[in-house]
């Protein structure tokens, strides 16, 4: 047994069991692939897969229950990679954070920059994609720390770790008659007016949907996007009011806009931090995530690992 042969059956899962795929992934030939299974098949006296001919379409009940065990023993092996990493070269090496675009854009910039500042050795690949995908990236190895709203604490895979709660605004432009009265803003004066927002599974998006649900209301979504800063340009152009992350509103950058503090419509959402159970992370990565979230210490983190659970950090709104 050998994690070649471990590695060419986890990449046949992850391919959808196309075997040119799992040679593309793994660089080498597909009957090298096909060799490699056999071969594990033989040692363990199983079939792993179900075979239409010389294709694979699924995995047998045997191939089932080991997987799990698969995905272990490459994971182990790759921590133990790391553990060597972190001894030879401390200041030296990679960290792959995936993010939702509103994180990547307004929460991390200052935190890249300071790590950057302190590890200049450590080359930093920044990857944006929607919530699930982040969770995909934390699940297969791409990213080493993952950062969004939704979506990352309903992985079983996943541990998440709370970091700092926030709450939306109302963006509109200048002279909106939303911005005349000095009555606090209510949903139903909201929903009078054409409403864009961020796409569904974004950015606290099922609060908003929430809110006007629990009041009864039908609010007038004319147009969705995945990130404040298109929404923001559709709310200058005049097709509407805009709900974004308050942190999203710069009021130097957003010249042409007027903010309306919008926390008590909506109800407050949490921004979580994602690491892969059981993985092994660099000691700089730790230290990315202390810059994030200062309390979150390297000791808590690795507490939370043994737990296994997620902890509360405390509140930043």
């Amino acid at each position: 047994m050998n994690f070649q042969q471990l590695r060419s059956v986890r990449e046949a899962v992850r391919c959808g069991f196309n075997l040119t795929d799992v040679a593309e992934a793994l660089h080498t030939s597909q009957p090298g692939v096909s060799r490699q299974i056999r071969e594990l098949e033989d040692e363990l006296g199983i079939e792993i897969f179900v075979r239409a001919g010389k294709r694979l379409t699924g995995l047998t009940p045997p191939g089932q229950a080991l997987l799990p065990v698969v995905e272990r023993l490459l994971l182990e092996a790759e921590n133990l990679r790391r553990v060597g990493n972190d001894f030879s070269a401390s200041m030296e090496g990679t960290l792959s954070i995936a993010a939702t675009h509103s994180q990547a854009r307004y929460a991390l910039p200052p935190v890249v920059r300071d790590f950057r500042e302190r590890y200049p050795g450590v080359s930093l690949h920044l990857h944006q994609g929607s919530p699930r995908q982040v969770a995909d990236m934390l699940m297969s190895g791409e990213a080493d720390i993952g950062v969004a709203t939704e979506a990352l604490s309903n992985h079983d895979g996943l541990l998440t770790l709370s970091c700092y709660r926030w709450s939306h605004s109302v963006v509109l432009p200048a002279g909106h008659p939303l911005l005349e009265t000095s009555l606090p803003l209510t949903l139903q004066a909201l929903a009078e007016h054409p409403i864009i927002t961020y796409d569904l599974g974004f950015t606290g998006r099922s609060h908003i949907d929430d809110a006007f649900q629990r009041a009864g209301i039908q609010p007038n979504i004319v147009l969705t996007a995945m990130d404040a800063d298109v929404i923001k340009t559709y709310v200058e152009l005049g097709m509407g009011v805009g709900i974004i992350a308050m942190i999203a509103f710069d009021p130097e950058r957003d010249r042409q806009l007027r903010m309306l503090d919008a926390r008590h419509l909506f109800q407050l959402n949490t921004t979580r931090l994602g690491l892969r159970r059981g993985a092994w992370l660099r000691g700089y990565a730790y230290d990315f995530i202390e810059m994030f979230v200062p309390t979150m210490t390297r000791a808590t983190v690795e507490q939370a690992m043994r737990n296994d659970e997620p902890q509360p950090w405390g509140d930043n709104i």
